[in-house]
């Protein structure tokens, strides 16, 4: 190591600054950024654009199979609100708060129902104290058990956030 090289040389008077956090990057093609499991990261928003573009992001595979779950929560529950929460799409009544939500894994579209231990017979999968959801595949899309979950979800208080209270 030469005299000017700084490289191994600890700084005078204290700890090393912290590491920058890393960003997430889109990919070179301007594509959203697929996080682990394939799930999008979409920026948070109301509305049904962001929920589009979530959709629009997922990998070919769940594409459709969400499309599906977007297309029987609007026809299940009339007046449903839309928005993208930590990257992924949630659906509720104002004054009624967040009924249920969908995130993206490797093999399935999580659906979670969000006062899902209340549902009958409620969703199986889940150990918190008030959620329960299922994870759905293309084989395993029971569209009239998914309708009567959100009939039953449009007609309990939901998740209160300040943003659909």
């Amino acid at each position: 190591m030469g005299t000017n090289d700084r490289r191994s040389k600890p700084k005078r008077g204290g700890a090393t600054p912290p590491a920058k956090p890393a960003r997430a990057r889109k990919p070179a093609s301007g594509a959203p950024v697929l996080l682990t499991g394939g799930n999008p990261q979409i920026a948070k928003g109301d509305g049904d654009a962001p929920v589009r573009a979530w959709l629009d992001a997922l990998p070919a595979a769940k594409r459709d199979l969400a499309r599906r779950l977007d297309a029987l929560i609007v026809r299940s529950v009339p007046g449903v609100r839309k928005a993208v929460k930590w990257n992924s799409p949630f659906y509720g009544l104002p004054g009624r708060g967040w009924l249920v939500g969908l995130h993206a894994f490797t093999r399935y579209v999580k659906v979670t129902f969000f006062q899902g231990v209340s549902l009958r017979p409620p969703p199986e999968g889940g150990t918190g104290r008030d959620a329960r959801w299922i994870d759905v595949t293309p084989e395993t899309l029971d569209e009239a058990r998914l309708a009567a979950w959100l009939a039953q979800a449009a007609k309990l208080p939901g998740w209160v956030t300040s943003d659909i209270a």
